[in-house]
């Protein structure tokens, strides 16, 4: 009897944890927007509850968590400044804004927070530089140190005359940040003091002539790491040495065909994942309105395409994998819809379409909270 009440306990326990309904975060940016907003997802049936507001701001755009899990940071516009702001969050999703701190180069179009949670950084596509804010033990923004990029690669018109950084992110040891910038084609690398906070300019990794980086992941062994380029719809393979934080260009794979992107009258990439299983990868095409599945070769980098499947919403600015990975949810900024795709393990493919979709004001951003 014992054997059987335990036995009980522990399948009602283990369901309990499978069915438990994810916390999620949409940063947005458009006209119909007025903020963040917050929803569930129930990784059983592929369900979310209907997205209400959760803190109105301007042009929230990219989201990032601190590492204590209970505070949230964003970039946001308001009353003709743009910044950083940063919001509790409530125990039913609801955001109460504790801090906020206007940067002297304009809006970000990222954002990441350091893993010791001592700062913060983002940065100015427009503006062409990266902010650092300090943060203080109660997780207050400080003022910012800007450091502004140079030059610019000039092989597409218009879009690389001068620096444009798209993204920011750390090594997982926190002694290395890394910004891919699209108007450099190259990943600018710093080597980070946590005390100060600050960056010191330690190397470039140069991708492809006219790609246009964007942003980027490590592998989960962080041997390698993945650069989407936005201009050309391609990703860039790099060795990565984190015992001198040195990054070789290895290989470039096409997220999808120049006979597909022929047919459309716009092509761009915007958002790239690794599955955490190490042997997929993800990246998401706007303008063809689709989601490339790559495998990953664990002992060269090199990646295949092995699908290209259509995200159900228009202009997929960002895609996201649940905690789990057995969903990918893909952001439609154009037809202010989240929608979710079930994940192959095996395969990594997107296989079916069973799961909701949700509607969200210009959604950019997907960021999950457990």
């Amino acid at each position: 009897m014992l054997f059987r009440i335990s036995s009980f306990l522990l399948f009602f326990t283990c369901s309990e944890i499978v069915a438990k309904p994810i916390d999620l975060f949409f940063g947005t940016s458009g006209r119909n927007s007025e903020g963040i907003y917050h929803a569930t997802f129930n990784p059983e049936n592929g369900k979310f509850t209907p997205a209400k507001l959760a803190a109105k701001i301007g042009s929230p755009g990219f989201l990032s968590m601190h590492p204590n899990g209970q505070i949230l940071y964003s970039l946001g516009r308001w009353d003709g400044s743009a910044g950083t702001l940063g919001y509790r969050i409530g125990s039913k999703g609801e955001l109460k804004e504790f801090t906020r701190m206007a940067c002297p180069d304009g809006s970000g179009a990222h954002i990441a927070v350091h893993p010791s949670g001592g700062f913060l950084i983002t940065a100015q596509y427009g503006g062409g530089s990266v902010a650092i804010f300090p943060l203080d033990k109660d997780g207050f923004l400080q003022k910012p140190t800007v450091i502004e990029h140079q030059g610019g690669s000039k092989v597409v018109e218009r879009r690389q005359e001068t620096p444009h950084p798209h993204w920011t992110g750390f090594s997982s040891d926190g002694k290395y940040a890394l910004i891919p910038d699209l108007g450099l084609d190259q990943i600018v690398i710093y080597k980070v003091d946590p005390n100060k906070p600050s960056l010191s300019k330690h190397g470039v990794a140069q991708s492809v002539p006219g790609g246009g980086p964007r942003h980027m992941r490590f592998s989960v062994d962080e041997k390698f790491i993945y650069l989407l380029n936005e201009l050309s719809l391609s990703v860039t393979t790099f060795a990565w040495d984190p015992s001198n934080g040195t990054a070789k260009r290895l290989s470039t794979t096409p997220a999808i065909s120049e006979q597909v992107k022929a047919g459309e009258s716009f092509n761009s990439a915007a958002e790239i994942l690794v599955h955490p299983s190490g042997s997929f990868i993800y990246s998401s095409n706007r303008g063809h309105d689709t989601v490339s599945v790559y495998q990953a070769n664990s002992e060269t980098g090199k990646l295949k395409v092995v699908q290209v499947q259509p995200v159900r919403g228009a202009f997929p600015r960002n895609i996201n994998l649940t905690p789990n990975a057995d969903w990918l949810l893909a952001a439609g900024a154009d037809s202010n819809t989240v929608a979710a795709h079930r994940v192959d393990p095996k395969t990594g493919k997107l296989p079916c379409q069973r799961g909701s979709v949700i509607n969200v004001p210009s959604p950019i951003c997907i960021l999950f909270v457990e």
